[in-house]
């Protein structure tokens, strides 16, 4: 997937800023959990997208003795910790903040300005969420929406549309858990709905850490590559099997390829040359993020010969 995430990573940085802002203020003078819930939703967001953003600065950082492939496995890393922090801080807070307000209720104050900076907060949560739709549709090629969360290499992308979808749910459970604890007089709605919002993150922040956790500890390319990759080698006349393809992605543009041929017997080692360098050429070619191919020249496996 071809994507810009660095835009959307800085758009829902600067709305979220603002967000929280606003979200702590209300909060202050108004007494509401939801509010508070949401306040610190919108701060943990804010911090997630310094540190991926900081991830794709490290992902950048050229290849070097220690790390001889690159730098690129960091932006897995940061969305790793930024699904944690969600859970941890976002989800913890939140629901703490709700079992607090259950066990301490309090009558709200000024609950006009809750609804003002809901509304504010709606607006640009609102563009937020669209701009990172969009690019996430733009990206996704002729994936599905689904297709493209599981097979995507690049987490920041789905991290900040998943983040800013959260957001949008939350910010619709903390107008009507206000609302509802205006309309009845009853504290325990708003106190419901900072606990409902925790749970929300708490399953969006599962969902993240699963989805970026496959490609922390080492993903494959995608099916349609590996196949692309055998079929070429698989094309030249001296090349009479292709033993295996390993794949490994070293980062969203970063693949790592090492292939086992089973060259004919009669080969001679200029040719067995020459084709590796070609097949190399051309895969580089044909698949830009692949970076680096190792060919290793093999027998056929003796359990692979009926």
């Amino acid at each position: 997937m071809d994507s810009s995430p660095r835009k959307v990573i800085i758009a829902a940085l600067a709305g979220n800023s603002l967000i929280a802002l606003t979200k702590f203020s209300a909060a202050f003078f108004t007494g509401s959990s939801a509010m508070l819930s949401e306040a610190i939703h919108s701060l943990v967001d804010t911090g997630n997208q310094l540190l991926l953003l900081y991830g794709l600065k490290r992902a950048k950082l050229p290849a070097d003795e220690q790390f001889p492939f690159g730098h690129g496995k960091e932006i897995y890393f940061w969305s790793f910790i930024v699904a944690i922090l969600i859970f941890a801080v976002g989800a913890g807070v939140s629901i703490y903040e709700g079992l607090h307000s259950i066990a301490n209720p309090s009558v709200q104050e000024n609950i006009g300005i809750n609804y003002l900076v809901l509304a504010i907060a709606m607006v640009f949560e609102g563009a937020a969420w669209y701009y990172a739709f969009r690019e996430f549709s733009r990206a996704k090629g002729k994936w599905g929406y689904l297709e493209a969360i599981g097979r995507g290499k690049d987490p920041s992308l789905f991290m900040v549309l998943f983040e800013d979808s959260a957001a949008t749910l939350g910010l619709l459970i903390a107008f009507f858990g206000i609302l509802l604890g205006q309309i009845t007089g009853n504290p325990y709605y708003d106190a419901f709905a900072s606990i409902l919002i925790g749970m929300i993150l708490g399953g969006t922040a599962i969902w993240l850490a699963y989805e970026t956790k496959s490609l922390l500890i080492g993903e494959s390319a995608n099916p349609e590559i590996v196949q692309g990759i055998r079929q070429h080698a698989q094309s030249y006349a001296i090349v009479e099997h292709v033993n295996e393809v390993l794949t490994l992605h070293m980062g969203p543009d970063f693949i790592l390829v090492n292939i086992s041929l089973d060259f004919a017997d009669s080969s001679l080692a200029g040719d067995i040359e020459s084709t590796i360098a070609r097949i190399d050429r051309h895969l580089k070619k044909q698949f830009p993020v692949i970076q680096r191919i190792f060919i290793e020249a093999e027998s056929r496996p003796a359990r692979i010969i009926h």
